[in-house]
């Protein structure tokens, strides 16, 4: 078969080699792409956001299935356009995408149907916000409505740090069309746990769970990122947990957006919160989480192709993923990311780093210039590493990564450690 997988970052590296293990997949075609997927497949020249152009590509070279990886082109309708068109799309329509592409869609819909999340009320009006902050106690979360590329989310400790967000949000306009309105909710505490459903309709089966590390520095401090790590299986996120995720919110967003006609089909990924009443959702996405994808798909027990081609056909309930041992993915990012960060910056090591054992190097943010690797955005390379026991996966990635350099790159310390410790 002839598989086609949209996107450009390490997410989308990781769905490509690990679709290209199945022994069914003759070719497997990335638009557009990195210097790391070229190494697997043929990439091709065409933006995520191009979504005539990738299906007429698609017909054109018939391409038996395509995984959508990143958020914009299914707001974009790239879903819905390949199902006019008869082409299998594993992704969302542009509609069921709105889980994910409005956050407070996405929380209206949850408080309708019973999904434990936090409390939270939704602001088109600047003033009105602030004035909510001000009449309340922190700590808040303030969320940017719309896609901000995993950087709208501000937990903010003090009322000042809160005000800020949402004039950044909506007056500085930092987010663009995406802080049109702000969603200011209640902080929850606990562990937080990345829980991911590959679904059809009503029919889904979930994935190994996961942990990402938003915080930019070590001890979740400094402001989020898109994600400075991951690692899966979670050793704490036992079966009761996942008991009530499957019934308190997989089902019920499902059967929600079933009822309004808007079937789901793709990747379900839900942030969920372990707090003393019990899981609550932080976030939901349409799509498979990044860097979690990293950890995961090397520890993934099954063919991805055989699971999402069940699911394009209606039946991915039949399957029951799990993790055959433990990954480990540290994101190394650029010198001054989340914020401004600089390109073109060579990077080395990366033939040493890949000869560890059980190790791979998903790129993220890299180009080819005039031969040369170099650096071409803030998350730069995850560098995934698995084995039996967590300890020795984390032990594992570290030391690859130590094989590589860049000028200025900087990564956690403490990815994994979490799992170590709440074991």
């Amino acid at each position: 078969m002839k598989v086609m997988v949209v996107g450009a970052g390490g997410r989308e590296h990781a769905l490509a080699w690990k679709l290209a293990k199945s022994a069914r997949v003759s070719h497997v075609y990335i638009a557009p792409g990195n210097p790391g997927t070229a190494e697997i497949g043929t990439n091709v020249p065409i933006a995520v956001d191009n979504i005539s152009d990738l299906a007429e590509f698609a017909l054109s070279k018939q391409v038996d299935i395509t995984v959508v990886g990143p958020e914009q082109p299914l707001a974009l309708g790239i879903a819905d356009l390949f199902r006019q068109k008869a082409l299998l799309c594993f992704g969302p329509g542009m509609h069921a995408a709105q889980v994910e592409t409005s956050k407070a869609f996405a929380k209206e819909l949850m408080a309708k149907n019973g999904v434990p999340t936090a409390e939270f009320r939704v602001f088109s009006d600047a003033a009105e916000a602030l004035l909510h902050i001000r009449s309340s106690s922190p700590p808040y979360v303030v969320k940017a409505d719309g896609l901000a590329a995993g950087k709208g989310v501000v937990i903010a400790h003090s009322r000042d740090h809160a005000e800020e967000a949402v004039r950044e949000a909506m007056i500085k306009r930092v987010f663009g069309e995406a802080g049109n309105n702000v969603v200011i909710e209640q902080f929850l505490e606990g562990r937080e746990v990345s829980v991911m459903a590959v679904c059809n309709g009503r029919s889904y089966c979930v994935l190994p769970s996961s942990q990402d590390h938003k915080a930019a520095y070590d001890g979740d401090e400094g402001p989020n990122t898109g994600g400075m790590g991951a690692y899966s299986p979670v050793p704490w996120y036992r079966s009761e947990h996942e008991d009530i995720a499957r019934d308190k919110v997989i089902e019920p967003v499902l059967w929600a957006l079933y009822k309004q006609g808007m079937p789901y089909t793709g990747v379900l990924y839900c942030g969920l919160m372990l707090t003393d009443e019990g899981p609550k959702v932080l976030e939901i996405n349409a799509r498979a989480g990044d860097p979690e994808t990293q950890a995961i798909m090397p520890v993934l027990d099954i063919d991805l192709l055989e699971l999402v081609e069940a699911a394009v056909r209606g039946k991915p309930g039949e399957f029951t993923p799990s993790a055959a041992s433990s990954a480990v993915c540290v994101v190394m990012a650029s010198h001054g990311y989340p914020g401004k960060y600089d390109k073109g910056v060579p990077i080395t090591g990366l033939d040493e780093a890949r000869g560890h054992d059980c190790t791979e190097v998903f790129h993220a943010g890299t180009k080819l210039e005039a031969g040369r690797l170099v650096t071409s955005g803030g998350r730069v390379l995850g560098v995934t590493s698995w084995a039996e026991e967590l300890s020795t996966a984390r032990d594992r990635a570290y030391a690859a990564l130590g094989k590589i350099g860049f000028s200025g790159a900087h990564f956690r310390k403490d990815i994994g450690k979490k799992g170590l410790m709440n074991a």
